[in-house]
């Protein structure tokens, strides 16, 4: 057995693709993507922030402190064309044309409606298929901010004091007392996005190298020099299944590892208070703590793949294969972060969910570390018995030569 694990690692360190997909990608590639992306959300949300769009009102003088408020906002610019509007259709046919962004209708004197007891309904027209759209928002503030000075002034007329009128609108006023400190309250927003990057990782770390085990041999004809050698076919088994855990192994330690790092030099050379905030308190034990639980699941997908790479003809059709397992994985990590589902003794049976929750607690500095022994435990069964059904597939001549 060793001497498979000796001759598979040596073909596995000699080959650079296994080396990108098990060492590049988790310490550069993936964490480079992550800050783009963040990078390029931040601009977009900071360029729609500051955007400034070009508006219309029709009947502006019934409402002359709400347009005045328009007019004003750093956001708005008043369009100084020569089309004119009458009515919401032509504010449409504008919006759609792309002369105004967002054209406003107020239909009547808002204090006269007011005083004849009914409601001024006023209508914003705007193009709302932008994925970040800040402009009815606006519009909505301001309107609340008129709204609300017409409603106090009519009540005062009516000889009802501020005080009484925060009593009659709000009768009871709902303060929140936050029990969860910091980390806790970023932990649980944050530490849901954390699996996402390791697991699917430490899968990669498995599968790629599992193809070329498996499949790779049957396709060179090594295969059959294999089985002629004086080792049993349980032993090349576990050999195989050795040489899969450690390349798993390595993307883990790599993979947690390099989180650390970047999350070092992240709160060290970036004023990002969020992500301050979320793992200044995120220790060396705690990243330990995620390592051993990764463990488990790196010998479960090893397990997986190469039984998956054995049953395979050849290098194709080994990777159509490992697709569905890729997309399989996703699946439980997204069960994690559905709302109502917690850690609890029952979840922690369910494999790849446990750990991504656990996970997760971790981050939030409120694991339970007996549930973590039950996961880990969990977790170790379900592998053992994967490597017995790798052992007892390799063992079948109809799998090993289709």
């Amino acid at each position: 057995m060793f001497e498979v694990f000796k001759k598979e690692l040596k073909e596995l360190l000699r080959d650079r693709k296994t080396l990108i997909f098990v060492v590049a990608l988790p310490v550069a590639v993936f964490p480079l993507l992550f800050a783009v992306m963040a990078f390029i959300s931040s601009q977009a949300a900071l360029e729609a922030e500051q955007e400034v769009h070009t508006y219309a009102i029709i009947n502006g003088n019934y409402a002359q402190e709400f347009t005045d408020k328009v007019f004003y906002h750093k956001s708005f610019a008043l369009y100084k064309g020569d089309e004119t509007f009458n009515t919401v259709e032509d504010l449409t046919k504008a919006v759609k044309a792309g002369t105004i962004d967002m054209g406003i209708y107020l239909p009547s004197d808002a204090k006269q409606t007011l005083d004849n007891a009914k409601q001024s309904e006023w209508q914003v027209v705007y193009n709302d298929a932008k994925a970040i759209n800040f402009l009815f928002d606006r519009v909505k503030e301001l309107a609340k901010e008129y709204g609300d000075k017409l409603r106090t002034t009519k009540l005062l007329s009516f000889g009802v004091s501020e005080q009484q009128q925060a009593a009659i609108i709000e009768p009871i006023k709902v303060v929140k007392v936050d029990t969860a400190d910091k980390r806790e309250n970023l932990g649980e927003k944050i530490g849901g996005f954390i699996p996402y990057l390791l697991i699917p990782l430490v899968l990669v770390g498995a599968t790629y190298p599992a193809i070329d085990l498996g499949a790779g041999e049957k396709e060179r004809g090594t295969l059959e020099t294999l089985l002629l050698t004086p080792i049993t076919r349980t032993q090349l088994v576990l050999g195989k299944f050795v040489t899969l855990l450690a390349s798993s192994i390595a993307t883990t330690t790599i993979t947690v590892l390099s989180m650390g790092v970047w999350v070092s030099i992240a709160i060290a050379f970036v004023d990002l208070a969020v992500v301050k905030n979320a793992f200044s308190s995120l220790t060396v034990l705690d990243l330990g703590l995620i390592f051993v639980l990764l463990l488990p699941i790196a010998a479960i997908f090893s397990s997986l793949a190469l039984a998956i790479s054995i049953y395979a003809r050849t290098f194709k059709e080994a990777q159509n294969y490992m697709a569905p397992l890729s997309m399989g994985v996703f699946f439980p990590i997204v069960l994690s972060v559905l709302p109502n589902i917690e850690l609890t003794s029952k979840t922690a049976f369910i494999p790849v969910t446990n750990v991504s929750l656990a996970i997760k607690e971790i981050i939030k500095g409120t694991v339970d570390y007996t549930l973590v022994g039950l996961i880990f435990l969990a977790t170790v069964i379900v592998a053992g018995a994967l490597l017995a059904f790798c052992v007892k597939w390799f063992n079948k001549e109809d799998v090993l030569f289709r």
